[in-house]
C-alpha cells in the first residue's frame, strides 16, 4: 500500500508565526521575545493586544497582568487586584484597564509558565505598546535584510468596547502612522466575529497589506460578542463546511488549535486527521492552526523521547510539526519559530 502524498497549502509560502514571539525561550510579548523570534527565523510575530486605561494598545496575553508581570511586588497596586467577569469567565488578578500606560511602564515581565520555563529573565523586561513593537520590527527588518509580518490578536474585542476603549479604529490608525506597516503583511486576529466584520469594512484597496483571520476557539464554545448578544452561533457551526463559507466572506484564514486538525486519540498519540483542512481550502480559507510547543507535555505521544514532561524534545517537535504540515496547512503558531524552521526545511 502507498503513502498519500502529502496534501498542499494553498498560501504561496507556509508561515511561521512565532506565538507571543519566541516564548519557549523570553517571558512572552516582550521585545526580548520578538527579536528571539526574528533571529530565529519567524515570518511573523504575533502579538496579542489589550487596551490600557488612556486607550493604548499594550502586547499581553490577555488584561489580567498577575501572571505575566510583578505587579503583586508593587504595593502602590495592591488595591488594584480585583474579580471581573471577563467574555463570561470569572477573573481575579490585576487588570491592563485600570493603569494608564505610564504606571504600566513601571511593570516588568515574568514568565507565565515557570515550572517549564524557568525564571532567569523575570524583571528584565518592559510591557511594550504596538508602536514600539512595530519600530522594532521596521528595524529588525532593516538588519536582516528581509520583510517581517506581524500578525496582531485584538483581545477582549467587546469587552473593552463596553469600557468605552474601542481597540479596533486605533489599532488601524496606528498601522497606517507607521511606513511600515503600510506596506509590510499583517494579519489582524480575533476570537470573536463583529470586530473582525467591522475591519473588513475599514479595509479599501490602499490597505491590501492586511488580511483578516478569524481565530477559534476549543476552550468555549462560542464567540464572546455573540455570547454577549444571546445569540446561538457556536465554533462547531462555524466549522462545517457552511460556516466556512460564511467565514470568508470576511476573513481570509481560520486559526484553529492544532488537535481540530490531527485529533489526539485515548493514547495521547495521534489519530487520523480530519477533513477541516480540505473543507476551508474549499471555502478559500487559509489554515493557520495554534500551537506547537517544544516541551514534552505538549507533543503527541508519537513522538516522546522518555524524558521528563518539562524536557525540551527538538526532534519530537519537528516530527509532529511535520505530521500537520503533511494536511496542508498555509501557516503555523509555535513558540520556537526555530524548530518550525526546521520542520520546513525538511518537506
Amino acid at each position: 500500500m502507498t503513502t498519500p502524498a502529502p496534501a498542499l497549502p494553498i498560501a504561496a509560502q507556509v508561515r511561521v508565526i512565532a506565538h507571543r514571539g519566541a516564548s519557549a525561550w523570553r517571558p512572552e510579548h516582550t521585545l526580548a521575545s520578538y527579536a528571539k523570534a526574528i533571529a530565529d527565523g519567524a515570518d511573523f510575530i504575533e502579538p496579542d493586544l489589550v487596551m490600557t486605561r488612556d486607550g493604548v494598545p499594550v502586547a499581553r496575553h490577555g488584561n489580567e497582568i498577575g501572571s505575566t508581570t510583578d505587579v503583586a511586588d508593587h504595593r502602590a497596586f495592591a488595591s488594584r487586584r480585583t474579580r471581573k467577569r471577563i467574555d463570561g469567565d470569572l477573573v481575579e488578578g490585576w487588570f491592563v484597564e485600570d493603569f494608564t500606560l505610564a504606571e504600566l511602564k513601571r511593570l516588568r515581565a515574568r514568565e507565565r509558565l515557570p515550572p517549564l520555563r524557568g525564571s532567569r529573565y523575570d524583571g528584565m523586561f518592559a510591557i511594550p505598546t504596538l508602536e514600539e513593537i512595530i519600530d522594532f520590527l521596521a528595524a529588525q527588518a532593516d538588519v536582516q535584510g528581509r520583510t517581517i509580518g506581524l500578525m496582531p490578536e485584538l483581545k477582549h474585542g467587546s469587552y473593552s468596547r463596553g469600557l468605552g476603549l474601542p481597540m479596533e479604529d486605533r489599532v488601524l490608525d496606528i498601522l497606517a502612522a507607521h511606513r511600515y506597516t503600510r506596506h509590510a503583511p499583517v494579519e489582524l486576529q480575533s476570537f470573536e466575529i463583529g470586530n473582525l466584520l467591522y475591519l473588513r469594512r475599514q479595509l479599501g484597496p490602499e490597505r491590501a497589506n492586511i488580511s483578516l483571520l478569524q481565530l477559534i476557539d476549543d476552550d468555549h464554545p462560542q464567540p464572546a460578542d455573540v455570547l454577549a448578544a444571546h445569540g446561538t452561533l457556536t465554533y462547531a457551526q462555524m466549522l462545517t463546511p457552511a460556516g466556512l463559507h460564511r467565514i470568508a466572506t470576511y476573513a481570509d484564514a481560520i486559526a484553529p488549535p492544532t488537535r481540530m486538525i490531527i485529533p489526539l486519540g485515548a493514547d495521547g498519540r495521534l489519530a487520523h486527521p480530519t477533513t477541516l483542512v480540505r473543507d476551508a481550502h474549499e471555502a478559500g480559507l487559509q489554515v493557520q492552526p495554534y500551537t506547537f510547543r517544544p516541551e514534552n507535555i505538549f507533543i503527541a505521544a508519537d513522538f516522546h523521547d522518555g524524558g521528563a514532561p518539562e524536557a525540551c524534545n527538538e526532534a519530537g517537535s519537528i516530527a509532529e510539526i511535520r505530521a500537520y504540515l503533511d494536511t496542508g496547512i498555509d501557516g503555523f503558531f509555535t513558540d520556537d519559530p526555530a524548530l518550525g524552521r526546521k520542520a520546513l526545511a525538511l518537506r
